[in-house]
This record gives structure tokens, sequence and C-alpha cells, in this order.
């Protein structure tokens, strides 16, 4: 396992990676030491992972809720059935909900921690590799409004991101696809010795090869956590990391929110960028082919 840190001062967090973090009860344990968490997961997730964090968490005031799966429910319906929850069941300000699922479990958790009594802790454990290489670290929560993505939200920094290697064994090809597209973002705007490092790896990493992705995902997370610590609230470098997302979210609203995954649309996002930069003649046309190309 390796332990990386998200630096904010007083609301520093570490993100963990490993294998089997989810069966880790003494890191789970010592890491939500609330004695009233709620689990918010969806009905993907749930059958796979649920009972397994229950068991690690052991003998506390334990609730779930298991949301229905896709983005097209990043809504405020589904936040509201989360604060009915806290509420219905007398959660106090030192409860801890937990998220365990992808980007949109994670978001929607997250924005309901925030809310919940002003602010409550919550943990991500994300599933899929998008939410682990990027919607778990650096606490942008939202919903989506019925005109716009992720216009309804707050920072809300988690305290602790479990990035559990070995769930991704069950991700579905098309999800896991989506999120190598966020991985090379990373190298497209970071650093360039990892982009040569993906153009070199990129036929081991598709096929999942362990210590490829090991390596991947940790990196990925290197970058991401050192932009959030110079620039949480997104009011400068951060912006970078929103390359593709400009023509993505718009993608993603033509779509409904349910014809393409967020690193499809992020990935077409990156290439209709990067051919916009080469027409105003900003990057030649051998690097506009090399974005393509991944």
């Amino acid at each position: 396992m390796e332990t990386l840190k998200v630096g904010l001062s007083k609301r520093s967090y570490p993100i963990y990676i490993g294998e089997r973090l989810l069966e880790n009860d003494t890191l789970l344990n010592r890491e939500i030491s609330a004695k009233q968490v709620l689990i918010i997961t969806n009905e993907v997730v749930a059958p796979l992972y649920l009972e397994l964090l229950t068991k690690a968490l052991g003998k506390r005031d334990q609730h779930s809720l298991i949301l229905p799966d896709g983005e097209q429910h990043k809504t405020l319906s589904c936040f509201s059935s989360i604060i009915d929850k806290l509420i219905d069941h007398e959660f106090h300000r030192d409860s801890c909900v937990v998220a365990l699922g992808g980007g949109v479990i994670g978001d929607i958790a997250g924005f309901a921690a925030a809310c919940y009594q002003r602010g409550i802790d919550y943990i991500q454990i994300p599933t899929t590799l998008l939410a682990q290489v990027d919607s778990s670290v650096g606490g942008k929560t939202a919903v989506n409004h019925a005109h716009l993505k992720n216009m309804i939200g707050a920072f809300h920094q988690p305290i602790s991101v479990f990035t559990d290697i070995s769930v991704l064994k069950t991700l579905i090809p098309r999800q896991y696809s989506a999120g190598i597209a966020e991985i090379i973002k990373y190298g497209l705007v970071l650093d360039k010795s990892f982009l040569e490092w993906l153009e070199e790896h990129l036929e081991a990493l598709l096929v999942r090869d362990a210590q490829t992705l090991a390596f991947a995902i940790r990196r990925s997370c290197e970058l991401k956590a050192a932009i959030v610590s110079e620039d949480e609230r997104d009011l400068g470098q951060r912006a970078l990391l929103n390359f593709g997302h400009t023509f993505g979210h718009a993608l993603e609203s033509l779509g409904q929110l349910d014809q393409w995954l967020h690193g499809e649309a992020v990935s077409i996002g990156m290439s209709i960028a990067a051919r916009t930069s080469c027409a105003l003649g900003f990057i030649s046309d051998a690097d506009c082919e090399r974005v393509d190309s991944l």
C-alpha cells in the first residue's frame, strides 16, 4: 500500500492506494472513528462490495442507502433522499458519510455531507478508474441542474480516500476505458514524461496489467493532489484539469446525460479542444495527431 497526501493545512488528508483495502478493517476503522456511518452506494456496486465494507466497519450504528446508477440520477431528488436518511436515523454532527461507488456517488454523497448540519465528515471509496484518478480527489461535490452539469454543489474535502485497485477487476471495459481518458489528460496538461510513459505503456494499461495500472493511478493522484494543494477553489491552475471538459460537458448534456460516459465525453472533448487549438495556431498538426492517437 502507498499513501499520498493532499496538503491543505488543517484539512489535509491521505489517499491510500493498494490492493484489498476494503478488507483492511484496521485501516478503515482507524480512519473512520465516527459511531454513526451512512454508506451511500448504487445498485451496481452494492451487490459486489457493500457487505464486505459493512463487515469491515464492525459494530457501530451503520446504515446504507442504495441509489440508482447513472449520471442522470445525480439530482436534487437523490440528494434529498440522502438527507432524509440522515434525519430519519438521527445522525449527529460527528457522524460520517461513506461514498462507495464511482464519480456520481462520490459527488452526490460528498454534497450531502457538505450540507447536512452545515458539514459533516465523509470518506471516498472510489470503485471506478475515473473516480480513483480524478473525482474522488479534490473536494468538488455537486448535483446536476436540469440544464447544466454540476451547477449545484460545494467544495468539501473528504477526510481520506481509499483507492482499492482490486475492485477494478469487476469494472466493465467501457467504464475502464473512460477512466483511462482522465489519466491521459494528466499527461497532456501536466507531465510530459508521464505522457511519454503512457504512449509506451498504453497497451499494458488497456489489458489491466497490475504494475502498469498501479503506477498510472499513483502518478495521476500525485499530479492532481499537487494542483489541489495549490488551488483548491479552482481559481487558477486547477483550471488546467478542465481540459476537454468544456466540450465534454456539452456532449453529455446533448446526450441527456445517459448517452456518453463522462470519460468518453472528455476524451472527445480533448480531441476537439486540440483541433481548435491547432486551427488557431497554438499547437502543431503533429501535436493534434498525438492527442488523437491516444
